[in-house]
């Protein structure tokens, strides 16, 4: 839909390096990363995109900072948070965690997410999306995360920097979760003209890279929470955007607000809210700063954008 931009540059070395980190907070207690057996996932759908070309190790699941994260994700699944029928607004969001395409962050920034939504009367769909592999032992795991956060050792640089080659599989799946929410909508009371998508960190990078090289994927809406701000070429018709960061995230509070002024330029809708203190990967934790506001101010734009009552 649009040339690639400095927005794909966030997917070269230095900042992938950084990027692993996506979905956790960075000074969060219980760091240490232990092994668990994959959780039940009831009602969890795989999508059609087959399984991620030349993975060698399966998924796998560990807990830390109080959460559940999936990691080395070979196949891509979509799993419903529908609301009660009642109060269904006809809404939805495709939530995608963050993780630095290495892990996600199920519970903080999937699950916990998608069941806020849902009491909201928003029915919501939490993406399992395919990541890049990394080592199948945990320890072998934790030592390559530390030598990324070192600098001891970093990515190549990738052969283009167009998040539409780079995240491919990852947008595959997004377009697949749009494709079958609209199939059912339906069934599971959801307009099809009225499904957005938030994501969170390297999830907010593929919540723009869907929004801009999605093709049919379409979001009615954005939510981008602490995902970098680079400045994009924007689409004529790009949907309503919302923005939250912490001012002291490590990763991208000092990056400039590029992206909000794009769209600013570009006379679409955009929300920001520069939180003083949160640091990176607030999600759903409850915390004494303010960015622990982010979802009810996320939900009020929701019912600004009249996405809270059914349309019409």
């Amino acid at each position: 839909m649009t040339t690639p931009h400095r927005f794909a540059r966030l997917l070269g070395a230095g900042a992938l390096a950084l990027a692993y980190a996506f979905g956790t907070p960075v000074h969060a207690q219980d760091d240490k990363m232990t092994p668990i057996a994959a959780p039940a996932q009831p009602g969890a759908i795989v999508l059609d995109t087959g399984p991620l070309p030349g993975a060698q190790v399966q998924e796998s699941w560990h807990s830390q900072y109080g959460s559940v994260f999936a990691r080395n994700v070979t196949v891509a699944t979509l799993t419903p948070f529908l609301p009660d029928p009642a109060k269904a607004t006809g809404a939805a969001v495709i939530v995608a965690p963050g993780g630095g395409f290495r892990t996600l962050s199920m519970n903080n920034e999937g699950w916990d997410v998608a069941k806020a939504l849902a009491d909201k009367g928003v029915a919501a769909f939490v993406l399992k999306y395919r990541l890049v592999q990394t080592p199948r032992d945990m320890d072998a795991f934790g030592q390559e995360m530390a030598k990324m956060f070192s600098g001891a050792a970093r990515p190549n640089r990738p052969p283009t920097d167009n998040p539409a080659v780079t995240l491919a599989p990852q947008i595959a799946d997004a377009r697949a979760a749009f494709a079958l929410v609209r199939a059912r909508a339906a069934a599971w009371h959801v307009d099809p003209d009225r499904i957005g998508m938030l994501g969170f960190s390297a999830g907010a990078m593929l919540t723009m890279a869907t929004a801009l090289h999605g093709q049919d994927a379409r979001p009615a809406f954005l939510g981008d929470i602490y995902g970098p701000l680079t400045p994009v070429k924007v689409p004529a018709d790009a949907p309503p955007l919302f923005v939250a960061l912490a001012a002291d995230d490590p990763l991208f509070g000092n990056g400039g607000y590029g992206l909000v002024d794009a769209w600013r330029t570009a006379k679409r809708p955009v929300e920001f809210h520069l939180f003083e203190q949160g640091g990176h990967g607030f999600g759903m934790y409850p915390k004494t700063t303010t960015s622990t506001g982010w979802f009810d101010a996320f939900a009020r734009w929701l019912g600004m954008h009249g996405y809270l009552k059914p349309k019409g």
